[in-house]
């Protein structure tokens, strides 16, 4: 089931990203400083964060929001799907959920961002399977050899 986020769903998220060998403690402080503004701010819009909870676990969420200053471009911020979980295709739905909300919400764009660096070859590789192309790429982005990739799709 993907559903909105509850508060007492951060603790689990954190402990789902800590599971992820590509994020380092600097990424996952980040995450859940997203995470904890969509869990304890409900009226807020800039993070709608949407997890796939199954048996009362958390295996998988999306956090997606309207970049400021446009009218129909959204990012997604974080995809993350559970590596130990043995439910195929958690990914694939939350990033289906996402696309579907940003319809709902009159996006045009969808944006993902990632590293060029080699362990995020699956990253790249599950948004290409998914429709997304290259729209920019900037070499020696985040550190010397490790560039930023921004996929994108658009729905009209």
């Amino acid at each position: 089931m993907i559903r909105r986020i509850k508060q007492v769903d951060a603790a689990k998220i954190e402990i789902l990203l800590n599971k992820i060998s590509n994020f380092t403690a600097m990424e996952v402080e980040i995450a859940m400083e997203l995470v904890n503004i969509a869990a304890n701010n409900i009226g807020q819009n800039d993070y709608n964060i949407f997890v796939f909870e199954d048996e009362d676990k958390i295996l998988g969420y999306h956090c997606t929001g309207k970049r400021p200053l446009t009218d129909g471009v959204f990012d997604l911020y974080w995809i993350v799907a559970d590596p130990e979980s043995k439910i195929k295709g958690i990914g694939k739905k939350l990033l289906e959920q996402a696309e579907y909300f940003v319809k709902e919400n009159n996006g045009r764009w969808f944006l993902a961002e990632t590293s060029s660096k080699l362990s995020y070859e699956k990253t790249r590789s599950f948004y290409l399977r998914n429709g997304f192309s290259i729209v920019a790429q900037i070499n020696d982005f985040y550190s010397v050899g490790d560039g930023l990739i921004i996929f994108g799709k658009y729905f009209y």
